[in-house]
């Protein structure tokens, strides 16, 4: 780990000291569970705090009065247990963690505990919980399907008022293109701060193309 990039990272984020500390609980139980579970590509454990830690923290810029948020298909908590540890200060902040792997949500339960993370992990499958949860502000997905997909899942969410934020790479022009052909939406695209060519997609209406 760079000490460099953790303190640019930090700086750039206005991140506190308290919070500086439990991303740092937060990175040492990711290496630690990764020697026995493949939490994330063992190539970017070392860029962690820019590949993983800048990364999730992004989505707080955009969405910087939410509170309720819902992160799918958590896995190591990235960015749903992230955004949980930088928010828990605010007033009412909350993240739900939707992983279908019990060992993954073994991990995020702990590190939440740890940290201190204001957020429930829910072991279940999307299509099985997503009609269940209401209040939603903001929903997201890191690297889980592609958007056709992630706004089918989130339908009952989109459609009533609740905001996406999906980060995808160099292909996110293709994937939307894909995407219009089943639904029409809202959308605009957000430069990521971590790498040039990946784009957020922000969807903020959605509805099925008729046939």
């Amino acid at each position: 780990m760079s000490t460099d990039l953790r303190s640019r990272v930090l700086t750039e984020h206005n991140v506190s000291r308290e919070t500086a500390s439990a991303l740092d609980l937060y990175v040492a139980q990711l290496t630690r569970w990764q020697t026995v579970k493949n939490m994330v590509g063992p190539a970017t454990l070392a860029e962690v705090w820019h590949r993983h830690i800048a990364d999730a923290l992004q989505l707080l810029a955009i969405a910087p009065d939410a509170k309720r948020w819902l992160d799918l298909g958590s896995g190591a908590g990235i960015p749903g247990l992230v955004l949980a540890i930088a928010g828990k200060g605010r007033p009412n902040f909350h993240v739900s963690l939707v992983e279908s792997n019990a060992r993954k949500c073994a991990f995020l339960s702990e590190t939440a505990r740890l940290t201190g993370a204001p957020v429930t992990v829910h072991n279940a499958r999307i299509e099985a919980i997503i009609g269940t949860l209401t209040d939603i502000e903001i929903v997201c997905a890191r690297a889980l399907s592609s958007l056709t997909q992630l706004l089918a899942w989130t339908e009952p969410l989109l459609t009533s008022g609740t905001v996406g934020l999906f980060p995808k790479g160099r292909d996110a022009a293709a994937e939307l293109t894909e995407a219009e052909d089943a639904w029409t939406f809202t959308r605009d695209l957000i430069p990521s701060r971590t790498d040039s060519q990946a784009r957020i997609v922000r969807v903020t209406s959605l509805s099925r193309v008729d046939p």
